[in-house]
């Protein structure tokens, strides 16, 4: 069970505070409610449910799970392919930005905050190959170095990735404060779920199916005023 300074710093590293930019994204969401396909608490809670389960989320738990374990094992080979694939699965140039960016910013900060010189060897690494990691990717190897349980901190990222969502479709709707916190209470159930499914399933059948957000992230670079980058 987490806890003491390993539970106090996880919850700083996927507080909205964390400066990652994780507000100024929407995942496609901004096009989805210009459209009608997100219009209330409910739509709101299906699209994530949807992403968590079927979509980026449920890559991101799979990668999260592979480097959390890469890191564990001290197998910087098998880090470096779930790096290279992290960036490799994002549906949408968007996407891969909102992705790369808050991991790129995410790292920094750490490293900056609390010193690992075995964090500074991986940004090393990362830079002399040219690589931004996944922000998944960025948070699990973290995690890993402060010892924090593959579970806990997998299920912990999950739920910032949702609030993170579900803070945006507030903007957006709009919605109020008790509306978003309703959403997120409905997808407790989903995140332990998506959380449990991704330590048992194989690297194999990393992979999502959720076109219908792939294709709202590459429409809302056509959308005529956005309010966010994705």
């Amino acid at each position: 069970m987490i806890g003491g300074e390993t539970l106090l710093r996880l919850m700083a590293w996927l507080s909205p505070s964390f400066p990652v930019g994780g507000y100024t994204y929407s995942h496609g969401i901004e096009y989805a409610v210009e459209i009608g396909a997100i219009r209330d608490a409910g739509t709101l809670a299906e699209w994530i449910e949807g992403l968590v389960l079927f979509g980026s989320g449920r890559v991101d738990a799979g990668l999260f799970r592979a480097a959390w374990t890469a890191v564990d094992d001290d197998d910087k080979a098998a880090l470096a392919e779930v790096t290279d694939w992290a960036n490799a699965l994002r549906g949408t140039p968007e996407m891969a930005l909102e992705s790369r960016s808050q991991g790129r910013a995410f790292l920094e900060t750490v490293r900056t905050v609390w010193s690992d010189p075995w964090l500074d060897d991986w940004a090393e690494t990362l830079k002399e190959a040219e690589i931004q990691p996944a922000h998944a990717v960025a948070v699990a190897v973290s995690a890993a170095r402060i010892g924090a349980p593959l579970e806990d901190s997998l299920a912990a990222y999950l739920h910032a990735f949702t609030a993170n969502l579900v803070s945006a479709g507030v903007r957006l709707v709009p919605l109020g404060q008790t509306d978003g916190q309703r959403v997120i209470a409905r997808l407790e159930p989903v995140l332990l779920e998506a959380a449990a499914a991704a330590l048992d399933r194989d690297w194999e059948d990393l992979g999502s199916a959720s076109v219908t957000a792939d294709w709202t992230s590459m429409m809302h670079e056509t959308q005529y005023t956005r309010l966010f980058r994705s």
